[in-house]
């Protein structure tokens, strides 16, 4: 890793993000502020353009046109593993031996450590296994049971191979001490057996001859080299320890490898992109002390435990063009947000602690934020400049909608001139493919700019398509009309609507779905019962023509 990568690795990351179901003025006003902030950090931070949803063909063709790649999709700002500091315990091998393990436990003070192969996770041994190791002093038998390589018993000693195969296992046989006459010996001593034994030639001699399979001399004993000779003729491995008998007879359990004793079925482990919120259901479940993490090929990447999710690092979050908990990305109660950029109603979003708050009553983010990089002494390059320009121009519908203000026109316009287009034939080009919904399915169109709002004990969404011809939108209204009660339905709200607005003649069909929505539209903007339409003239703005006079039917009829 170059010095490079390791300041990028080291950088705070924060999202700049707008609502779900994305429209241009949102993710062209995300690209451009993290574009601003980039510029006028300390270089610490790096800021994150992302979106809350799927691209539509309006603002992919305003992507498209000036070369910038749509920004990075966010599902969620929940915090995951990924956000929390991993105890990065080293592993060891299945064949390790329990000293091993536990020696390593000690030095990295943990409770558990992974076993790996090439990496990846094959098992987990912890104090509780070492514990058990020293339960089964009773079972004589338990190092051949485990399958113990000579070399380990060696290693877990002190001690050395004399003689014999180091790298062959004991596999069948007890651990005996011979502490008695050769006579008494024949009594116990069986073909196979690990005998422990003093500096005795005798002892020596006598196991071998009854077929021991290995001989571990105490107190830096050696055999002669009959002894040696008559060992290696009947394949015993001679080993050669400094302990005591007591302390070598403590200690050999230790050699038995882990794999013997580690827990490697149903193994509980996490990947980095989990959830903390289901994680921590699964860990008081099981009460373990360390989950593994790995990775999407099972390589082992950590641990955690309980007490780290203490130590959360919640996602850094900057919001344009909404204020909305209900608009916002999923998690968004969890994350910190630093700034919020918007040019709507105070929709009651409530954060952690003080933020940035920024809000004006003009008709898109996109001419706050250039108003921002010239309050910064900087000018945007060619692509935000044709980027914010395009904001600007989707949201006031080209200075038509009531929402447009002056200062709109006036960044527009200079925003135009930096981009090197003519405002009014890229605002043909851009509507005309926004307007081209044949090649998607009519739920696709119901979310294609839907905002859901809550009023007077009432939840609605509200749905928004623009169209240049009448034909076109006759044609877009038969397939949509039948999905606005699944989406009413999925998203559990009171009533569904449908803004079919054309652009050129400057009006909106509305389409109602719910029980009292035709009823609260038909009210709110005086629409005659025998009328088979509702149609709204000059009204071209969800925010400030449609809201405020169905939110006044809605208190009337409460």
């Amino acid at each position: 890793m170059n010095r490079e990568e390791d300041i990028n690795k080291e950088k705070v990351k924060v999202y700049v993000i707008g609502h779900k179901n994305p429209d241009t003025d949102s993710i062209c006003s995300a690209i451009a502020y993290s574009d601003l902030k980039n510029r006028t950090g300390e270089g610490c931070t790096d800021y994150i353009a992302c979106r809350a949803g799927i691209v539509n063909e309006e603002t992919k063709f305003v992507l498209d046109h000036f070369g910038v790649p749509a920004p990075h999709y966010l599902s969620t700002v929940r915090p995951e593993i990924g956000d929390i500091e991993l105890n990065l315990i080293r592993g060891i091998e299945s064949d390790d031996s329990i000293k091993v393990a536990w020696e390593l436990m000690r030095k990295q003070d943990s409770r558990s450590v992974p076993v790996l192969s090439d990496g990846k996770l094959e098992g987990i041994v912890s104090i509780t296994d070492i514990a058990q190791s020293y339960m089964d002093e009773s079972d004589s038998h338990v190092l051949a049971n485990a399958e113990t390589r000579f070399s380990s018993i060696a290693e877990t000693l002190n001690g050395q191979v004399i003689c014999g195969d180091k790298d062959a296992l004991y596999t069948e046989g007890k651990v005996t001490i011979a502490a008695s006459s050769p006579d008494v010996m024949e009594g116990f001593i069986e073909e196979s057996d690990l005998v422990i034994s003093g500096d005795r030639f005798e002892t020596h001699f006598t196991a071998i001859e009854l077929g021991a399979k290995c001989l571990v001399l105490c107190q830096g004993s050696t055999p002669t080299n009959t002894i040696k000779k008559l060992a290696m003729e009947r394949g015993c491995v001679i080993i050669s320890t400094p302990y005591d008998t007591f302390t070598t007879a403590r200690l050999i359990n230790q050699s038995i490898p882990v794999k013997f004793f580690m827990t490697d079925e149903n193994l509980i482990s996490f990947q980095m992109s989990d959830s903390l919120e289901d994680i921590e259901e699964t860990m008081k479940t099981y009460r373990f002390h360390n989950f593994p993490v790995i990775d999407k090929n099972e390589r082992y990447l950590g641990f955690i435990s309980r007490r780290r999710l203490l130590n959360i690092n919640r996602k850094k979050v900057i919001l344009v063009d909404h204020n909305e908990i209900a608009q916002a990305v999923d998690g968004m109660e969890n994350a910190q947000v630093l700034e919020i950029i918007d040019h709507h109603r105070l929709g009651g979003f409530e954060t952690l602690g003080p933020v940035y708050f920024r809000n004006q009553p003009v008709g898109c983010t996109a001419t706050i934020i250039f108003q921002m990089y010239t309050e910064a002494g900087l000018v945007p390059d060619e692509k935000m400049a044709g980027l914010l320009m395009a904001a600007i121009i989707s949201d006031t519908l080209v200075f038509r909608s009531p929402t447009c203000t002056e200062a709109d026109k006036k960044a527009c316009e200079k925003l135009a001139e930096l981009a090197g287009t003519d405002i009014r034939e890229f605002a043909h080009q851009m509507f005309e493919a926004g307007s081209s919904l044949q090649s998607k399915t009519p739920e696709e169109i119901c979310y294609q700019d839907f905002k859901r709002f809550t009023n007077e004990g009432y939840s609605f969404g509200v749905s928004q398509v623009t169209f240049m011809d009448q034909e076109e939108l006759d044609n877009i209204k038969k397939k949509v009309e039948p999905c606005l009660r699944t989406v009413m339905e999925s998203q559990d709200l009171d009533m569904m609507f449908m803004m079919m607005t054309n652009i050129v003649e400057t009006n909106t069909e509305l389409l109602c779905c719910g029980p009292m929505a035709d009823e609260m539209v038909r009210e709110a903007f005086d629409i005659p019962e025998e009328a088979e339409r509702i149609i709204l003239k000059g009204i071209v703005s969800r925010k400030k023509q449609f809201l405020p006079p169905f939110a006044e039917a809605l208190q009337n009829n409460g």
